[in-house]
């Protein structure tokens, strides 16, 4: 065995127990020191690589563009002009508010009333030509409606309402006027009962710095109800929403997930931990007897064994916080979730530890000895499995997509320093407890030893009904799904959605949403590409509309020939005498802004009108604007949305690339999709050759690893019966369940072999407790998750749980009856085989010993 070439380390530990605490707590002081700096960063785009193109054209777009989320202040009153005039203090008042920490201003700027004069005039001059084309027919069927009309001069144009035979024409007249307002026809935000105005300000911090945006909100609330809109009018509502909130809550909301999961999670693992050990312990000192005054002070002790299993977790903890502080400085959002997967996991290994530690000072070992023994005997079990989960998370390192890689890393690392911990500073620990009496394990009694049936029982019933349901959810594999949909992955944000409701009567549910924005070395471009787009809108209708400033606002001679041609042909419809008749105003409306005749140059446009199509430079119209139609939330239309124009070529063959953030995830998901298999196939050959390693044979391997292949197949089938779904979040713990899985596999394997022929159910009662316990503590760390209110969180929490549970099923179950009729056809017996070479002719191959007897007499199987 290799760790009884290590018996200087325990022995050492055990002789100098303050030194190695010192160290440990001194490491761990400057993790932790590091580890307070760590923060959430929510941005998908920071997981992907910085070469993947999409990840480089959002880059480049926030770099031109710029990515100004505003802060939007919605007023509500049934008085006009009380909003106005509120709306005004308001902004006066925002711009004056300078930042606490003394870096100036909130704010830059406000948008709150437009000069609307010059646009009213020439409105249609910047619509689109598709828009003019909407509005041609519209005019026209209205121009037929009317002259059917009993009294056409009191028609509302935009609001028909003649049930159901004018609910097309409804319809139409919807879309029409948020065409109209996306060219600012209206001097103020306004819904069209006139009774929400909005004001925007724009901040002067980043999106990204959420401490700032936290006092932005705090101090624009407090403002605000400075001003005491009461006295505006009695019935005023000021609410401050705007996109920019999203994020914020979004980072609070999970921040408190992690922390009160974390909290709930380890209370419970060191509780279930105590409670067991408690156990374990009066057991050890009455030798199963029921002795009241034992009970009495092993319980005043209980907290004794808390700390000395918390302990060297939480070094551990602040070991690996510090190295993910110093290697990224931040946590994605799953690895957010590491705390307390790796308390539970780490836990594991103390467990261990400890009752071998304490079944050793039970039979009357000194602590150097029983520390010692445990060390070279459990010690190399638990190292193995702290390799297989440790490597198994490595593995994750081969990933391109950074929510894997990372969470690989630090979670390998934290497994890593979890057992270097339970492997040195656990044994300091109660080399301590034991010289200060806080800790005694000494046997105290006879123990009344329960002789039980060697052999476990219906084992052949139990290895064929196991072997059948394999195989019913091996069939049911092909079934398991994926959840494209990201909104049914976000938790609902109760005070965003609140606050963003009162934004809706003004902004409503525009189709024109999460466009992407193909970037363009000059203006020359744009028409190419814009062509280049319309040609695939033709062939897929998830292109909803294409724009580009050319468009809107002509730049050549031939395109602003074209507007004014289509503005007369405007113009011609308007002068139906049933039009003209219209008293509503709406008509004459229209006839001023289509009332250019001459081209406009860019210069004189109003630049709240060309801000959209303006980079931070000041340049104007070097990209296009592609909007998809429907929610993108999918992400199965995100990913056919980036194949359609994440990359666009032209008839001349020249290559553009779109930003947006659907098609970086879009990238995200195609990336996943085509890593996960390569991650786990990688994975699990990596498990089955360190437990080969360690056992050195191809048979004892393949018997541990047996029912981590069956409590996968198991926990697929699982995952088909009760709906459970693969998400972009539980992706990552697939490699992690092999790790973790294989785990029973391996302590019983040690064990059985080291206890010999007829041990399966004495094995059961000393390890198997002890990998029960293990997979407990594994079960609630990943199942504090289920605590979490953002769904994608919970996913991680529900497959773990689905995993680890079927996992250790099989080991508790299917593997005793497996080595049960293994070892009753002497399958796991090295003679058999030698004997089977004796009758072939080989008279060598009985000279070699193959058993051992133990003290007692038991006869058993050699290593």
């Amino acid at each position: 065995m290799v760790f009884s070439r290590l018996r200087v380390i325990p022995r050492w530990t055990v002789a100098h127990p303050l030194a190695v605490v010192l160290l440990a707590f001194t490491l761990a002081g400057l993790g932790l020191w590091k580890a307070t700096e760590l923060r959430i960063d929510t941005d998908i785009v920071t997981l992907l690589p910085s070469e993947y193109t999409s990840v480089q054209a959002i880059k480049r777009l926030q770099e031109t563009v710029g990515a100004e989320t505003t802060v939007d202040i919605a007023i509500h009153s049934p008085s006009f002009e009380r909003n106005v005039a509120f709306g005004q203090a308001l902004v006066d008042s925002a711009l004056d508010m300078e930042r606490a920490d003394g870096d100036g201003p909130y704010f830059t700027r406000a948008d709150f009333r437009r000069d609307v004069r010059f646009v009213s005039e020439n409105a249609l001059y910047f619509a689109t030509f598709e828009e003019l084309d909407r509005l041609e027919t519209f005019l026209r069927s209205q121009a037929q409606q009317v002259r059917s009309a009993t009294d056409p001069l009191q028609m509302d144009l935009f609001n028909a309402t003649a049930a159901s035979a004018q609910m097309a024409r409804q319809e139409e007249g919807d879309r029409l006027r948020a065409d109209l307002a996306q060219l600012a026809l209206t001097e103020y935000f306004l819904s069209p009962d006139s009774t929400t105005l909005v004001v925007k300000l724009y901040p002067t911090g980043s999106q990204t710095n959420i401490g700032f945006v936290e006092r932005l909100y705090a101090d624009l609330d407090a403002q605000i109800a400075a001003l005491e809109p009461e006295r505006y009018h009695p019935d005023m509502e000021v609410t401050a929403a705007g996109r920019l909130l999203r994020q914020t809550i979004e980072v609070q909301s999970i921040t408190s997930d992690v922390q009160n999961s974390f909290g709930a999670g380890v209370l419970s693992v060191v509780l279930a931990v105590v409670l067991y050990f408690l156990y374990k312990s009066i057991q050890a000192r009455t030798g199963g007897r029921l002795v009241w005054s034992v009970v009495g002070s092993e319980l005043l002790r209980t907290p004794v064994t808390a700390i000395l299993l918390t302990v060297p977790l939480l070094v551990s903890l602040s070991w690996a916080g510090g190295v993910a502080a110093v290697t990224f400085g931040t946590l994605n959002l799953m690895t957010s979730t590491l705390g307390l997967v790796l308390f539970g996991l780490g836990i594991d290994y103390g467990i261990h530890f400890y009752a071998r530690y304490a079944e050793e000072r039970g039979t009357g070992k000194g602590v150097a000895d029983a520390v010692e023994e445990t060390f070279v005997s459990t010690g190399q079990g638990i190292a193995v499995s702290a390799l297989t989960t440790a490597f198994a998370l490595f593995v994750l390192q081969l990933a391109d997509f950074r929510g894997f890689s990372e969470f690989g890393l630090i979670g390998g690392l934290g497994i890593l320093f979890a057992v270097i911990s339970m492997l040195t500073v656990l044994p300091a620990l109660l080399s301590i407890a034991e010289r200060t009496g806080a800790l005694n394990l000494r046997l105290r009694g006879e123990a009344s030893r329960v002789e039980l049936d060697p052999r476990f029982p219906f084992s052949r019933t139990i290895v064929v009904g196991c072997i059948a349901l394999t195989v019913v959810c091996a069939l049911a594999i092909p079934k398991v799904s994926f959840e494209y949909n990201f909104s049914n992955l976000e938790p609902e944000y109760d005070e965003y959605y609140r606050r963003a409701q009162a934004l809706e009567p003004v902004f409503g549910q525009s189709e024109r949403r999460n466009p992407a924005y193909i970037l363009l070395d000059s203006p020359e471009s744009v028409q190419a590409v814009t062509e280049a787009v319309e040609t695939l809108a033709e062939q897929d209708s998830l292109i909803l509309a294409v724009e580009s400033l050319q468009e809107r606002f002509p730049t050549d001679s031939v395109g602003a020939s074209i507007k004014l041609q289509r503005l007369a042909d405007i113009r011609e419809v308007l002068d139906d005498p049933f039009l003209r008749a219209d008293t509503t105003g709406q008509i004459e409306r229209l006839r001023r802004a289509a009332s250019a005749t001459e081209p406009i140059p860019l210069d004189s446009v109003p630049p709240f009108l060309t801000r959209p199509f303006t980079t931070q430079s000041g340049e104007i119209g070097d990209f296009v604007i592609v909007f998809p139609r429907g929610n993108m939330a999918d992400g199965r239309r995100s990913i056919r949305f980036a194949e359609l124009i994440g990359q666009v070529t032209t008839p001349e063959g020249s290559a553009y690339y779109a930003a947006s953030t659907q098609l970086v995830a879009a990238d995200m998901l195609r990336l996943m999709q085509e890593e996960s298999p390569l991650m786990v196939g990688v994975t699990f050959l990596l498990v089955f050759v360190l437990v080969f390693l360690s056992f050195r044979s191809a048979k004892w391997t393949f018997v541990a690893v047996v029912p981590l292949l069956v409590g996968l197949v198991w926990m697929l089938g699982i995952m088909v019966l009760f709906g459970v779904q693969l998400t972009f979040y539980n992706l990552v713990v697939l490699p992690t369940v092999l790790g973790i899985g294989n785990d029973g596999g391996v302590h019983l394997t040690h064990r059985y072999r080291e206890e010999g022929r007829g041990s399966i159910r004495r094995v059961l009662r000393s390890t198997g407790e002890h990998v029960t316990m293990g997979a407990v503590t594994n079960l609630v760390g990943f199942g504090g998750l289920l605590l979490s209110s953002h769904p994608g969180l919970r996913s991680i929490g529900v497959l773990a749980v689905v995993g680890i549970g079927a996992t250790l099923a099989a080991t508790l179950v299917f593997y005793p009856a497996l080595l049960q009729v293994l070892e009753d056809n002497r399958w796991l017996d090295r003679r058999r085989r030698r004997r089977r070479r004796y009758d072939l002719g080989d008279p060598d191959a009985i000279l070699h010993p193959t058993f051992k007897l133990h003290p007692g007499g038991e006869q058993s199987m050699g290593s």
